[in-house]
Order: C-alpha cells, then structure tokens, then sequence
C-alpha cells in the first residue's frame, strides 16, 4: 500500500493558482491527456496544496470517446475561458476528421485572446489548421511529420518530444506530455518539485525539448556502425531527392561494392532495396494522412513516374496507391 509522502511545501517558489482546460478531441489518445493530468495532481500532492486546478471541455458538452473506446463526460461544451486559462488540446487518431469547423472557430476566438494553448499529441494538427502555429517551432508524433511538412510549409516543424515557443505548446504523443507537464512545474514552482513529480511517476530519464523523439538509428536497426549509420541518415534525409548508391558510398568513403557488402550483412538487403522501403514508407503515410493526389506522392518520394511509383508500392504492400487510398477511412493515426 502506498503510504502518502510528506508534502514540503517550503519547497514551492511562487504562489499563483494555475488553472488548465482540457479539450479532448473525438477520438483523442488516452495516454497523452492521463500523463498530463496526473503530473498536475501528483504536483498539488506533492506541495500539500492546490497549485493546479483543471476541467474537461469537448465539442457537445456531453461526453467524449477515446481512441481505446472509453468514453469520458466532459464539464462543458466549447465555452469562452478566462484570459489567464492554459488551454490543452488532446488529438488523438483521424485527427483530421475531430478537426471540426466549430473547433476551429474556437480555437482562434481563445487565441485572439492571447490565451496559451498546446497540442498534445497530433493536436498540432489543429492548431496548425487554425492558423495558430504559423511562423512558430512545433512538434507532432513522428508518424505524422510527413504529412504534416507537406500541408503546413509556416511551421517549423521539429522532432522534438515537446517545443514551447511563446504562448504555444506541442508535444510528440506518448509519455512527452509528462516532459511538458514538468518543465511547466519546474518553471512555476521550482526544479525541487518537478523532480518530486517525477519521482512519483517513476520517471527517471526527464527530456528537455532538446531531446528528439525517436531512438538512434544504432538502436532502431541494432547495428552499431558509423557509416552504416550515416548513409540511413542520408537517405532518410534526401526521400524526394534520391542519391545514388555510389554517391552514397563516396560521401562515407567506401567503395559501391563496399557499402553492398555492408548493408547485405547486418541488414539482409541491398542499400538500393533499404532506400525503396523508406521511400515507400513516407508513400504510404501521405497517401493515408493527406488528400495529396497519388500523383503529387509519388513526386514527393522520389519517383519520376506514377507507373512506376505504383508498381513498386503493389510488390511491396500487395496493394496499390489508389486501393490504399480509398481504405484511407479505417486508418488510425496513433
């Protein structure tokens, strides 16, 4: 049983009541909204005190369902706040579609009011529909980059696990909404209690918005290999643009039949065929998260031609870019 932990509450600089409005979204990712949440109550528990207080807004007023099917009652509908609320917005999956015309109208009335706002998880996406992020640092889960560079050129998109650039927040999805929750505890009440917060949360690696979302590319392919590692760099840098594998090999210097011998090795393919797969893998996320034409996709991957584009994407998913489009209703985005 766990006993509660002495509050300390000489611990806690500055005084002022902070109060956040959670807008979940249909659909919107349990994980992202619970992390955020519990930092702000394990934060009151730790200080002996309220320091944060927080309600449940969503589009109806009446209840909200989350992308594992549980289904939450909100305490109001899309209601115009006080000034000095912090409004987290909670995106979750077809982002898109929970992107409503009233949300949006929302969203840039609270803004106008120069009220700080934050999307949590694939939020971003909202915020950037509505204007919000335009000439701002911002950040979205790594799945979504792709379609999110193409459709918002004004934000800087970064691959941060959170960014905080003026009165706008984002956070990539997942446990990033705890790195958040911290840095906003640490700057209103001190490091002594965010490290008390995470402590409680068994949360022993805090990130900063330094911190990328994804693992190394050692640690995603299980190789540890300097070069190896920076050709995939290099290729998933240079997706519409393709660089030839010679080029490839010149730039880390090796030989052509080098690098081959190289990827085959601890990658069982040739760099040729590793460098489709990516390609096809950023096809495959425009054509489920954007209404660019398979045209346009396939323009933005590398392929000069969409014959081609399509006969490479059917032997690869057994499929074409048109049927993988039109099953675009039933793909979840996490």
């Amino acid at each position: 049983m766990q006993t509660k932990p002495e509050a300390r509450p000489e611990l806690i600089s500055g005084g002022k009541h902070r109060r956040f409005t959670f807008v979940l979204l249909d659909q919107f990712t349990l994980l992202c909204f619970s992390a955020a949440m519990e930092s702000l109550r394990i934060a009151n528990r730790m200080a002996g005190r309220d320091l944060y207080s927080w309600k449940l807004l969503g589009e109806g007023g009446d209840t909200v369902t989350c992308s594992a099917g549980t289904v939450f009652h909100v305490d109001a509908d899309l209601e115009e706040l006080p000034r000095d609320d912090t409004i987290m917005l909670c995106g979750g999956i077809e982002v898109q579609k929970a992107t409503t015309k009233r949300v949006l109208s929302w969203l840039r009335r609270e803004a106008r009011k120069g009220l700080t706002i934050a999307g949590l998880c694939t939020a971003s996406y909202s915020l950037a529909k509505a204007g919000l992020l335009d000439g701002k640092r911002a950040t979205i889960h790594w799945e979504n980059s792709d379609s999110f560079s193409e459709e918002f050129e004004d934000v800087d998109l970064t691959k941060s696990v959170f960014v905080i650039d003026g009165n706008r927040m984002s956070t990539a999805g997942g446990t990033s909404s705890i790195d958040l929750m911290l840095k906003i505890v640490a700057e209103d009440h001190g490091e002594e209690l965010a490290n008390m917060v995470a402590d409680q949360l068994i949360y022993s690696s805090i990130r900063t918005d330094q911190d990328t979302q994804r693992l190394s590319i050692p640690t995603r392919i299980g190789v540890r290999h300097p070069k190896l590692s920076m050709v995939i760099q290099m290729m998933e840098n240079n997706i519409e643009e393709p660089i030839s594998p010679s080029i490839l090999a010149e730039d880390v210097g090796m030989s052509t039949r080098q690098l081959e011998r190289l990827f085959r090795r601890y990658l069982n393919r040739s760099p040729k065929r590793y460098y489709m797969e990516l390609r096809l893998q950023k096809a495959r996320n425009l054509l489920m998260q954007t209404d660019m034409s398979v045209i346009n996709v396939a323009l933005a991957c590398g392929f000069a031609s969409p014959s081609h584009f399509s006969k490479c994407y059917r032997a690869h998913y057994d499929t074409t870019p048109y049927r993988e489009r039109g099953s675009k209703g039933v793909r979840h985005i996490p």
